[in-house]
């Protein structure tokens, strides 16, 4: 390792549909509290694929990623992690001291701004795991990632495993309860692992069949349509939400995650929702205690879970484009290694 931070970097930039330019940039000099991270492994988050594919806006041009580990190079004044740590890092990055930071609500800080979502012509270009080096804020979560956790399985925790830590908790309690999880991609999965940890009877609906197939080596069933105490749903389509809100049980929950753009509207009955005692909540995106969580879970259970299995062998940052398209059956993560 360099004792000194390199003044240049790689990055692979979008620049709409699906081109990438890989162009050399300046590291800018650190300001208080920033980090400068050498990127060792990124995944490619779904979403992503869905800007390259033009059904999600997004700031273009822009370096995408926001699933990656990495190791500390360099630190600005009064940042809070040593040069050397192997680290993974927030989506979001909060003020701090918004009102809704300060109600604990910083992923929907009032001004946040987000990895992998910046414009690259903007005031932080490097924003994105795409490239060698990123630049992280004063206001990014920072988690250290023990030496026992692979990149490949301790990648995907910045964003899947972070947001599912944040839809559990927002459940509420597990063990012993019939829990449906809407959904078996790499959220999905993992709602399913961390559910069947937490002692729940955990059953999963997908139209994949080789999702599917997945689903019994995270401790999961098919679906058997009866009724359940938690639903969560990580599919986005109105369909199934329709599907698991006629499936809760009394004082049953159901928890949306994956609805994140517009589409038909679902019917709700009032009636149903008094009379039964029903929940029905939202989360997007995650607080620093879920993705520490994301972490500890990770590595509580990477003897249990196949986890580094869902992810294909990283491709170098020159080849990115082959990694910006669905990966290949029985697997829910193309990598990069730049």
């Amino acid at each position: 390792m360099d004792s000194v931070p390199p003044r240049v970097t790689s990055a692979a930039v979008w620049t709409g549909g699906a081109g990438i330019d890989l162009r050399t940039v300046q590291i800018p000099e650190l300001g208080a509290g920033e980090v400068l991270v050498r990127v060792r492994f990124a995944t490619v988050c779904g979403s992503d694929l869905h800007t390259v594919t033009g059904r999600r806006p997004a700031a273009c041009p822009s370096v995408l990623g926001h699933e990656a580990v990495g190791e500390v190079v360099g630190i600005g004044p009064g940042a809070e992690v040593l040069v050397g740590q192997r680290v993974i890092w927030s989506v979001t990055v909060a003020c701090g001291t918004c009102t809704r930071c300060r109600a604990g609500l910083s992923a929907k800080c009032l001004s946040v701004r987000k990895v992998g979502h910046e414009a690259f012509d903007g005031d932080w270009p490097l924003s994105g795991s795409y490239a060698a080096h990123v630049v992280l804020p004063r206001g990014t979560t920072i988690a250290v990632v023990p030496d026992t956790l692979p990149d490949a399985v301790a990648a995907p925790a910045a964003c899947a495993t972070a947001t599912v830590m944040a839809t559990l908790e927002a459940a509420g309690e597990l063990a012993g309860r019939r829990v449906l999880i809407g959904g078996a991609g790499m959220l999905g999965l993992t709602a399913v692992a961390a559910c069947a940890e937490a002692g729940a009877d955990v059953q999963v609906v997908d139209r994949n069949d080789d999702r599917m197939a997945l689903a019994s080596r995270f401790g999961g069933r098919a679906g058997d349509g009866a009724p359940v105490d938690v639903a969560i749903d990580y599919t986005g389509s109105s369909e199934a939400v329709a599907d698991a809100l006629g499936r809760l049980d009394i004082r049953g929950t159901l928890v949306l995650a994956g609805s994140v753009t517009p589409g038909p509207p679902v019917a709700v009955d009032p009636e149903t929702v008094v009379r039964h005692w029903l929940t029905i909540t939202g989360v997007h995106n995650y607080e620093p205690r879920h993705l520490h969580r994301a972490v500890e879970f990770l590595d509580r259970t990477r003897g249990r879970f196949p986890w580094e299995s869902l992810v294909v062998s990283p491709v170098p940052l020159a080849q990115i484009a082959s990694a910006l398209r669905p990966p290949p059956p029985g697997k829910l993560r193309t990598a990069v290694a730049p």
